[in-house]
């Protein structure tokens, strides 16, 4: 998917009133972004590892002169590991950070559609909501028989992880 063709679709949408949603498969569930967060998507690639970050920080990449960590959602979620196979993709997105947004790539089983989904289509998530920590929802929609999980990205990786000093790091 071009970014402009997806900026394009997401500006027509914000117009008639329901937000867009690139979603995807983790684990057999399928998850929702904002399409206005989504930089890009990039097939599967080795990446460096980068010693005393959590576990779901897989390392980071060199996109197009930045330097972008790389999560692992089903690390992240606590979810059961597969080998990445031919539609295990990156999903290049912008998170706010303490001081700045921020591009981090997120990897994930494979990415399903693009989606609209009015206010009306949208449930708060329940006190419990499975394998996921209900802090990271941002809400569950309905689209046709399906029942996504719409994640808030600015809670899922934000602060907790892109903008803690390195161990040893004098503050600033």
């Amino acid at each position: 998917m071009s970014t402009v063709k997806a900026q394009a679709s997401a500006d027509q949408a914000g117009a008639e009133g329901s937000e867009q949603y690139l979603t995807f498969m983790l684990a057999g569930e399928e998850y929702g972004v904002d399409i206005l967060r989504v930089q890009e998507i990039k097939g599967w690639d080795k990446v460096t590892r980068i010693p005393n970050t959590p576990p779901y920080v897989l390392g980071v990449i060199n996109l197009r002169g930045a330097v972008v960590p790389i999560i692992d959602l089903r690390r992240r979620f606590g979810l059961e590991m597969i080998d990445f196979g031919p539609t295990t993709v990156v999903i290049v997105v912008r998170v706010a950070g303490e001081r700045e947004e921020r591009t981090v790539g997120v990897v994930v089983d494979a990415v399903s559609e693009v989606y609209d989904v009015g206010a009306a289509d949208t449930k708060l998530p329940p006190d419990v909501c499975g394998s996921v920590d209900t802090v990271f929802v941002k809400a569950l929609a309905t689209v046709g028989e399906k029942m996504l999980i719409l994640l808030d990205m600015d809670r899922l990786i934000g602060n907790s992880i892109i903008d803690q000093p390195a161990p040893g790091a004098a503050a600033a």
